[in-house]
C-alpha cells in the first residue's frame, strides 16, 4: 500500500568520530528524499563531536543529545528509537556514508510490500569491495536498513555486548514481517581500526579493548561472534564480596602488579588473601586473552597510566611484580628503568623466542640482567636462560604463571564414559596440537574417542574439524567451551586428557630447545583439576619440561605409537592408579598452593635489597 507523504527518522551512533562525522550528515544532507529528521547521540565521545557538528545544528531537522557517560550502542539506538516521530527508521553511524539515493530507493522497496519489515540495501566496504546484500561472515549493518518502527527494542550493554546486530535486534524484527533486499550498491561502511565490530572481535579486539575503548569499569556479559560466552558478572560473583574489610597484617606487603595477568586473573586474591595489599598498573594495548584491570574483585587499587611514576613515590610499595606474557615486555621494562628503587621481580610465562619475532628481545634481557628477583615458568626454562644470563647470585623462583585459583578444584567428579561402552575416551581442552587427522583416524582404528572442546579454536580449526570427521566420523567429538567452574565435572568424565602433542628435536641440548619443550601449556592446570592422566609422546632423550614434570610426580602416560597407546588406555588398572595419583598431587596446579612460597621469595628479594642497596643503572 502506498503512504501519503512517508517520513524517515535517522539515528546517529556517535562515539569518537569528530573526523568522520560530517562526511556522514553531509551524505545525508544531499539525499534525494529530503524529508527525514536526524537524531544524532552522542555516547559521551572525548573528541570534540560537539565542535565538529555545531554549523549543522541550524538545520531544524537535526536534534542532537549527549549522554553524560558512555552507554554503549544498545543504549544510544534505544534512545534514538524513543524519540523518533516517524514510521519508517534508518540508521547512519557517524564514521558511514550514504550515497544519494540511499533512503529513497530503501523506502520504495519497503511500502511496496505489505508483508515486510525490513529492506536492506547493497554495501561497499573495505574500501574497493561490494556486497549486494548481507556481507560474508557478518549480520546486516546498521547503515544498510530501513524498517518500520516497532515496539521491539535493541539489546543494550547492562544485558550483551556482541558485534552480532542480528542478536541484538534484527532478530527481533524479523519476527514481525519480511526482510528484503533492493540489489542496489547505496552506502559505504568505511572500514578503519576503530569500528565497533573490529574492537569487539577476537583475535583483533576483545573485551580488554572493548573495556578500555569505551571506558567500561564494570563487569559485562560479552561474546563476540567467533569467541566464547564471557560471563564475568556470573564468573567473579563469588569473588566480588571477599576481604572488603580485612584489614593488613603486620607482615603484609604493598604489592605494586605491572603488566598483564593473563588467564585466571583471579588467582591474585590469594595474596590479599594472605593480608598483603595489590595496586594494579597494566598494559594499555592488551590482546584479548590478556587480563587487565578495572579487575572486579578484591581491593585491587588500579595506578593511572599517566602519572605512575608520581604515584609509585607515593604508594611506596614494597616489592614491584612485573608479569606475564610477551605484549608486557615493553612496558614492564620502561617501568624497570625508571624505577625509583623499588625491589623489582621479573616473572615471564612465555616463550622468548617470540620477543625475538617482535623485536622485544633487547628489553626482555634487561628485565632479566636488571631486575633484583626472576621467576621462571619451568626448570628447563630457567636453565635454558642460563646459558647467556649470568645469575650473579641472584633471586630465583620457578612458578609456572598463570596457575587458576582453588576454587576451581570442586569434588564434583562424574562418571566416566568409557565404563558405559567400554572405549577409552580422551579429551583436549584447546587446541588438538599434534593430532593430526590421520594420527585420530588411527586412534579410531583402536577405538579410541577423541573430545575437542572450545568454540572460538573450533572456528580457527574447522578444516581440521572437517578432515578429520571424514576419517574418524564416530570417534571425534564436539563439545562447547567449557569455563572454570565445570571443569571437574566435565572433564572427569574421560579416561586421559592431551598435553601438546610434538616430538622434541633438541636431542638433549637446551640450545636446541623450543617454546613446546620449554612450556608447560595452560591446560596442565585444567586436567589435574579433573585428575586426569595426561598424554604426551615419549620424548626420552630430550629436554621437555611437560615429560620432566609428568614423570617427576607420576601424572601420565608416555608413548611412541597409537599401538603402544591403545595398550596403556586398555590397561585399567594402571590408568585408574594414574587418576588416583593426578587426583591426590592435582593442588601442585593451583596456584594457592604455591602462594606462600612466591611471598616468601619477594620477602627474601626485598632482604637481600636491602643489603645490597642497589638500583638500576640507565
Amino acid at each position: 500500500m502506498k503512504l501519503i507523504n512517508p517520513k524517515i527518522s535517522v539515528v546517529m551512533p556517535v562515539y569518537n568520530q569528530a573526523a568522520f562525522i560530517c562526511r556522514a550528515i553531509e551524505s545525508l544532507r544531499l539525499q534525494e528524499f529530503q524529508d527525514w529528521e536526524l537524531w544524532l547521540i552522542n555516547d559521551a565521545s572525548t573528541d570534540d563531536v560537539t565542535s565538529a557538528i555545531a554549523a549543522y545544528l541550524a538545520d531544524e531537522r537535526i536534534n542532537y543529545l549527549q549522554n553524560e557517560e558512555n552507554m554503549g550502542l544498545g543504549v544510544c539506538l534505544n534512545i534514538g528509537l524513543a524519540k523518533a516521530r516517524n514510521e519508517f527508521i534508518a540508521y547512519l553511524p557517524a564514521d558511514d556514508v550514504d550515497y544519494r539515493d540511499h533512503l529513497r530507493l530503501l523506502l520504495n522497496k519497503l511500502i511496496c510490500d505489505d508483508d515486510a519489515v525490513l529492506a536492506f540495501s547493497g554495501v561497499r566496504h573495505h574500501y574497493n569491495r561490494f556486497s549486494y546484500g548481507y556481507l560474508e561472515g557478518y549480520a546486516l549493518q546498521l547503515l544498510q536498513v530501513l524498517h518500520r518502527k516497532t515496539s521491539d527494542t535493541w539489546i543494550e550493554r547492562d544485558e550483551l555486548v556482541t558485534d552480532d546486530l542480528a542478536r541484538m535486534f534484527w532478530n527481533k524484527l524479523a519476527k514481525a514481517g519480511n526482510f528484503i533486499g533492493n540489489g542496489n550498491i547505496t552506502c559505504e561502511w568505511v572500514a578503519h581500526p576503530h569500528q565497533r565490530h573490529k574492537i569487539i572481535k577476537e583475535p583483533i579486539g576483545g573485551i580488554n579493548r572493548y573495556k578500555l575503548y569505551y571506558g567500561v569499569k564494570k563487569p559485562l556479559r560479552y561474546h563476540s561472534t567467533v569467541g566464547n560466552l564471557i560471563d564475568e558478572i556470573e564468573y567473579f560473583k563469588k569473588f566480588q564480596a571477599r576481604n572488603k574489610e580485612e584489614l593488613p597484617t603486620k607482615d603484609s606487603l604493598k604489592i605494586l602488579l605491572v603488566g598483564e595477568l593473563a588467564y585466571n586473573p583471579e588467582r591474585i586474591l590469594a595474596l590479599e588473601e594472605r593480608g598483603h595489599k595489590l595496586y594494579g598498573l597494566w598494559i594499555t594495548e592488551p590482546y584479548w586473552y590478556n587480563s587487565i584491570g578495572p579487575l572486579f574483585f578484591g581491593n585491587i587499587e588500579d595506578i593511572n597510566v599517566e602519572n605512575w611514576k608520581r604515584k609509585i613515590e607515593e604508594i611506596k610499595p614494597d616489592i614491584i611484580y612485573a608479569l606475564l606474557s610477551w605484549q608486557a615486555v615493553p612496558f614492564a621494562q620502561e617501568v624497570l628503568m625508571n624505577n625509583p628503587g623499588i625491589p623489582f621481580v621479573w616473572h615471564f610465562k612465555e616463550g622468548p623466542f617470540i620477543c625475538i619475532e617482535k623485536g622485544t628481545w633487547k628489553q626482555l634481557i634487561d628485565l632479566y640482567t636488571l631486575s633484583d628477583g626472576q621467576i621462571y615458568s619451568s626448570p628447563e626454562m630457567r636453565d635454558w636462560f642460563a646459558q647467556f644470563v649470568a645469575e650473579d647470585n641472584r633471586d630465583l623462583l620457578v612458578l609456572d604463571g598463570d596457575l587458576p585459583k582453588k576454587e576451581w578444584f570442586t569434588n564434583e567428579v562424574s562418571p566416566k564414559l568409557s565404563e558405559v561402552d567400554g572405549e577409552p575416551h580422551t579429551v583436549v581442552p584447546g587446541r588438538p596440537i599434534g593430532l593430526h587427522p590421520n594420527t585420530v583416524a588411527e586412534m579410531a582404528s583402536h577405538n579410541i574417542h577423541l573430545h575437542f572442546y572450545g568454540d572460538f579454536t573450533h572456528g580457527q580449526w574447522k578444516e581440521w574439524i572437517e578432515g578429520t570427521k571424514q576419517l574418524a566420523p564416530k570417534y571425534l567429538h564436539i563439545h562447547s567451551n567449557c569455563s572454570q567452574e565445570h571443569w571437574v565435572k566435565e572433564f572427569s568424565r574421560y579416561d586421559a586428557g592431551w598435553l601438546h602433542f610434538f616430538k622434541s628435536e633438541n636431542q638433549g641440548e637446551l640450545m636446541r630447545a623450543n617454546w613446546d619443550d620449554l612450556n608447560y601449556p595452560a591446560r596442565m592446570a585444567t586436567l589435574g583439576a579433573a585428575g586426569l592422566p595426561m598424554l604426551q609422546r615419549d620424548n626420552a632423550g630430550h629436554l621437555v619440561a611437560t615429560q620432566s614434570i609428568v614423570k617427576k610426580h607420576g601424572l601420565g602416560i608416555f608413548f611412541s605409537s597409537i599401538d603402544e597407546l591403545s595398550l596403556q588406555l586398555n590397561d585399567k588398572e594402571n590408568v585408574k592408579h594414574l587418576a588416583n595419583n593426578v587426583w591426590q598431587k592435582r593442588m601442585l596446579f593451583c596456584f594457592d598452593h604455591h602462594v606462600d612460597k612466591l611471598v616468601c621469595f619477594f620477602q627474601q628479594v626485598i632482604r637481600n635489597k636491602k643489603v645490597s642497596g642497589s638500583t638500576v643503572k640507565q
